[in-house]
């Protein structure tokens, strides 16, 4: 059995945003392809609030923000990542689903080998991993999206959170040259997922997600 895992890798741009998930108004998706000799592509979209994406400049640190809006900060953070090649970019101002502002970002990124699309992936070091192994499924992909919690939510708490982030979520693809499955855990009503083929995708609102006590865990087989 072959384990790959990488350590955190923190000026990344979907690391970054998977902090900033949990306590801002953004939606992000990300369609990962992988090839057979493990080298991909990764196309992400994300929406930052407008308000968001002014923090940085409300303390000076501009040069810093909070989340890549810009091409230079996304190739800044793509820099101290071994693998990762950025093919596209571009950044426009859209409304928001609350008659807001958002900036919308979308990016395509090539990766050489899977620790490279791991480095991309992971929050912490602990949060993605890949397990090959010599029989079949050879792969499992696992995605931790969201730690279990003690912390109990009122029913105000949890309207709130969905009222907060109505229209924003998470949506994860990966396409493999295998037939490939894909497995929820804790089960979700809230989640929406489609498995079989060699295509599977995963999706769920932000407010729904930030209400599980249980937390979530991807894990896809191919």
């Amino acid at each position: 059995m072959k384990f790959i895992a990488k350590k955190a890798v923190l000026q990344t741009a979907v690391i970054v945003i998977a902090v900033v998930v949990l306590n801002s108004c953004i939606g992000a998706s990300a369609d990962i392809s992988i090839r057979a000799d493990g080298s991909g592509r990764i196309a992400l979209e994300y929406r930052i609030s407008k308000a968001l994406e002014s923090l940085g400049r409300q303390d000076g640190s501009e040069r810093r923000p909070i989340i890549p809006a810009g091409k230079e900060d996304f190739e800044r953070g793509l820099a101290r990542v071994s693998g990762l090649t950025l093919r596209s970019f571009s950044s426009k101002e859209v409304r928001s689903t609350n008659d807001g502002r958002d900036i919308l970002i979308k990016a395509v990124l090539d990766f050489t080998d899977p620790g490279a699309l791991l480095s991309f992936l992971d929050i912490t070091g602990s949060h993605a991993s890949l397990v090959q192994n010599n029989t079949e499924p050879a792969n499992l992909l696992r995605l931790v999206l969201l730690e279990p919690s003690a912390d109990v939510l009122n029913a105000d708490l949890v309207s709130l959170l969905r009222e907060v982030y109505a229209g924003y979520e998470i949506r994860i693809s990966l396409s493999v040259p295998k037939s490939a499955s894909l497995e929820v855990s804790p089960p979700s009503a809230a989640a929406r997922t489609v498995s079989g083929g060699k295509k599977v995708s995963f999706a769920i609102e932000i407010g729904e997600l930030l209400t599980l006590t249980e937390g979530l865990v991807l894990e896809i087989n191919w």
